[in-house]
């Protein structure tokens, strides 16, 4: 019956996620070189969140909850489908779920914040004054990638100069919308409605409608990745991010900024031992200098010690999680005993 609800389930899930699954196509293209932005700076040593590796621990530490990730949600109510199935047209509605689930929990992409662009191209004196207004030029060729897009404007005292990111993002939606997007950004993004939607627990809610808004490049896209995961990790809430898209792109975030004691302890406490020894793991691929990952490395530790060498080398709460660590080696051998 769980197999069969999960499917069923998976038709009224599309409508919700149809529009973030396309914004996020056209998002892994930004880290290419563009005619408005250059290159990216990329750094070739440390892991990098689209490396395979990084990828695979990742989506481990995600889950794979079907009944969170094919929830119902609220829209027109139709009347439901019913199906006889045999055993074996259970078992493969529940892999053809599993696949499909496993598409809808492809993480967003991680990028570093786009430079701004100052570029002028030339300063007429002789149009100086002549209008209070801007004139914003756009080439409005469908088959040019928008990041390719010729955008100027020409300033009222007559310098002419390529637009800026907020003027391309707002020419693009006025010429090519995209579904879902505004062009004015909408009041929850501000700081203190986050706030209070986040009381909520609608962490996930606030993070799929800024994969349509903004770019995964923009200051805004990070700031309210930033302020979503710092609230979770303030409260201890990172179940409520388990089993969706957004986990690996927060957990990416707490390694980064060498904070995931928290997340750890979370880990043991649910019985996740094989996650919190991934995600150690992880710290020590993108923290290969640290003391612990050096240790780690020269002693070949796994599972358990690779766990107890961080708590004692790297944590800042090393007590919690050696309690966590204890509890769970005891529960663990007492379902073993039984």
């Amino acid at each position: 019956m769980a197999g069969l609800s999960s499917a069923r389930c998976l038709l009224r899930s599309c409508s919700r996620i149809k529009h973030v699954e396309r914004s996020t196509h056209t998002l892994m293209r930004c880290g290419v070189r563009t005619f408005c932005g250059g290159a990216q700076d990329t750094d070739n040593v440390r892991p990098q969140f689209t490396d395979a590796a990084v990828q695979d621990i990742l989506s481990r530490i995600t889950g794979l909850d079907l009944q969170k990730v094919f929830r119902p949600i609220q829209q027109k109510l139709n009347p439901p489908t019913y199906k006889l199935m045999t055993d074996e047209q259970v078992e493969q509605a529940i892999m053809g779920a599993t696949e499909k689930a496993k598409k809808l929990l492809q993480m967003p992409p991680v990028l570093p914040e786009r430079k701004p662009i100052s570029d002028v191209l030339s300063e007429d004196k002789m149009l100086e004054g002549m209008d209070t207004a801007k004139y914003v030029f756009t080439d409005i060729t469908y088959d040019i990638p928008h990041r390719e897009r010729f955008i100027v404007v020409r300033e009222p005292n007559g310098t002419l100069r390529k637009g800026s990111w907020e003027e391309r993002d707002r020419l693009v939606q006025v010429y090519f919308p995209k579904e879902g997007r505004k062009l004015t950004a909408p009041l929850i993004f501000k700081e203190e409605n986050m706030k209070m939607v986040f009381t909520q627990d609608r962490h996930e809610d606030v993070l799929d409608l800024c994969l349509v808004q903004f770019e995964p490049d923009s200051s805004e896209y990070i700031r309210v990745h930033a302020a979503a995961y710092e609230d979770l990790e303030k409260h201890g809430k990172y179940e409520l991010l388990c089993s969706t898209r957004h986990f690996g792109g927060m957990a990416w975030y707490l390694v980064n900024a060498r904070r995931v004691d928290g997340l750890i302890v979370d880990m043991l406490k649910r019985g996740l031992f094989k996650d919190a020894v991934s995600l150690v793991s992880l710290f020590h691929m993108v923290h290969p200098n640290s003391e612990s990952a050096q240790e780690a490395a020269s002693q070949q530790a796994t599972g358990t010690d690779l766990l107890k060498i961080y708590a004692q080398m790297e944590s800042q709460r090393s007590g919690y999680i050696e309690l966590a660590l204890q509890a769970y080696e005891q529960t663990a051998a007492e379902e073993s005993a039984a």
